[in-house]
Parts: structure tokens; sequence; C-alpha cells
């Protein structure tokens, strides 16, 4: 992690931004497509810096609701790796970027890294191991996302773009599992959250299974001594949730020991099942409704770990529907 984190406080000293577009006339929509780099700003609240999306057509004057996406790139201890990855999904790719061109709303996509150096640590998916890390740059990723929501709001406006309190969120993969778990320590914060090829288990809002005992990220047993406050779960079980994946997924991370340990890998196999699809799948759907909480859960068959046209549109289309809600 040394290197790593000589390299951050190289990149924060020399970072060059890109520059910020000029305020357009009341009302006017915009004629391209414009992406805004901000560095990180420890006294903050965020160590990392983030991109802005403007999508071509935004217009000046309205209120929008803010479309997050966290990274889901590879391992680096370069942090110009995890900059351009973020670059990339901002800008031109990501299950969020569609929706924000599509329904004209800005997108922010936080530069979070994944250490080679440290890989269980699993940033990307938010995994215990990261919510557990202290005094070091990726304590609180969470919060740090948060942070920069709150700072994103603040140029938005000044650019004639203001946004809504609350937020929308998208990822697929390892970025779905993020969003997924912030589901439920950020339900209060969040307007409709959609989270696609999810590597294992969404995070289920129950303390045991089975007389099982089920900690983050599996259930919430020790949330309060992981994140200092209750579980919020009146607002997560109110909050708009759309649960995604192909028929033909078999990208299990608990397969695997950087999303899962070995202990939490043999508590999902044991109460919910090998098989991801169907098995795993219809059971994490009968504990969501079970415990009244407003998700829907999709099934697309013919695909695997990935996403076409449709499942866009979809997403478009889910976030849409709660674009004028109160």
């Amino acid at each position: 992690m040394k290197g790593f984190f000589s390299l951050l406080i190289t990149l924060i000293i020399t970072l060059s931004a890109i520059a910020q577009p000029s305020s357009p006339t009341s009302n006017e929509a915009s004629t391209r497509d414009t992406l805004i780099y901000f560095p990180a700003r420890p006294a903050s609240g965020f160590n990392f810096s983030y991109y802005l999306f403007l999508p071509k057509g935004i217009r000046q004057g309205e209120i929008h609701y803010l479309m997050v996406e966290t990274t889901n790139g590879g391992v680096s201890d370069s942090m110009s790796f995890h900059e351009e990855n973020a670059r990339h999904i901002a800008g031109k790719s990501g299950v969020a970027n569609y929706t924000s061109k599509k329904l004209r709303i800005p997108l922010l996509v936080p530069v979070f890294p994944r250490s080679q150096t440290d890989w269980t640590i699993y940033t990307h998916a938010l995994d215990r191991d990261a919510m557990l890390s202290k005094r070091n740059p990726i304590e609180r990723l969470d919060l740090q996302l948060l942070s920069m929501i709150e700072d994103a709001g603040l140029h938005l406006k000044k650019l004639g773009h203001p946004i809504h309190p609350k937020f929308f969120m998208s990822g697929f993969s390892a970025s779905g599992t993020f969003a997924n778990r912030m589901s439920l320590l950020h339900p209060d914060r969040i307007k409709a959250i959609a989270a696609g090829g999810i590597n294992s288990i969404a995070i289920l809002p129950v303390s045991e299974l089975k007389g099982k005992t089920l900690n983050y990220p599996l259930g919430i047993a020790d949330f309060q001594v992981i994140t200092g406050k209750p579980v919020q779960m009146d607002a997560f079980r109110s909050l708009p949730q759309l649960l995604y994946m192909g028929a033909l997924d078999e990208n299990d991370a608990a397969a695997f020991t950087d999303g899962y340990s070995p202990e939490e890998s043999t508590l999902v196999y044991e109460l919910m099942g090998k098989k991801l699809i169907p098995e795993r799948w219809s059971a994490m759907e009968t504990i969501y409704r079970e415990n009244n909480v407003k998700a829907e859960f999709r099934t697309y068959p013919g695909i695997g770990h990935g996403t076409d046209l449709k499942m866009l549109n979809d997403l478009a289309d889910f976030f849409s529907q709660h674009s004028n809600t109160p």
C-alpha cells in the first residue's frame, strides 16, 4: 500500500482538471456532451477525485436527480489506471451513462481505486474489508461518495443545473453490488436504485437466516457496529429498487476470496444454494418480499453476465418513472 499512497499523494498534488464549461444562457439546452473533472478534497470529505458528465440536451434551470455509478474496473496500484476507468464509465460507457443521456440528467462517477497490492479489499463492491478499513484513504467510501455528491451539487448549481437532495444510483456487477449495499447503508439519501449482475447475493435485510448470524455484507446483524447507526429499515423498505440478472449469469463472487471470505461463502452456499440462477436469486427475492421491501427482481432470458439494449432501456424507463414522483 505504500506505493499506492505515494501515487495518491502525487495525484492530489499534480492533478490537472478538465476545463469547466461556461454557464449556458437560461433554459438553453447544451449542444454537446461535457465531462468535468474534480480533484480530491480531503477537507471536504473525499480522498479521491470524481467526474461529472453533463449530457447533450440538458437544460439550465431545470431541477434534476443526479445519477451516480461507482467504478467497476480491475486491480492496479496506479491511480491513472482507475482515473481512466472512471472517465470511460462517466463519458462513454456504463449502465448509468445510457440513462444519463436518455433522461438528460447529470452523472457522477467517483475515482475509487482497487489496489493490486491489497487486492482482497474489494473496494469496487464495498465489501467487508473495505467497510472495516480505518485511518487510510479508503476508509468509509460510502460516506466519501455522499460528500462527493454534496460537492457536485454545489458545482452543478453554479452551472445552472440544480439537483434534488436525493439521487439515483445504478450499477452492474461489482458496481451493482456497491449500489445494492448503499441502498441499506443510506436509503434515506437515495430516490431510486437499480443494481444488476449482483455477483453472489443482494445484501439481506435480516440479522439471521435459518439460525445463522448474517453480518455485513450478507445481512445486518452487526450493521450498527460497523456504521455507528441503526438500520433505517422503513426507508429501505420504501425505496424503489430494480434488481436484475441475466438468466445465464454464472459470475459468482462467492467462489473467489476477494469478494467474500471463506466463512461468508460457506454461509451463502449453505443457506441459499450453490447455483446463482435461479436457486439463490429466487431465495433473495423471497426474503425481500417477506420483509416487505419495495424491490422488483427481473431475470432476462438468454443473457449471461452482461447487458443488452433492452436492459438499458428498461433501466432508463425505471428511473424515468421516478423522476417526477415526490
